[in-house]
């Protein structure tokens, strides 16, 4: 049986691409271009947001 989840809002910095490779302009032995990762610094690489808590009001 399904389950039905609410989607998790995309983050608003990387717009769901979180990690990106980045060429470092040098090439390897073999010829190819070295790469480094990035992930987005907002989400940590997860590509969604964690909507912000409430504070609710308990009693008078």
């Amino acid at each position: 049986m399904p389950q039905n989840t609410a989607p998790r809002p995309i983050c608003g910095h990387c717009d769901g691409f979180p990690t990106v490779a980045v060429t470092t302009g040098h090439t390897t032995p073999t010829g190819e271009r070295e790469t480094i990762t990035a992930d987005c610094p907002a989400c940590h690489g997860t590509g969604h947001t964690i909507p912000a808590r409430t504070r609710t009001r308990v009693g008078v």
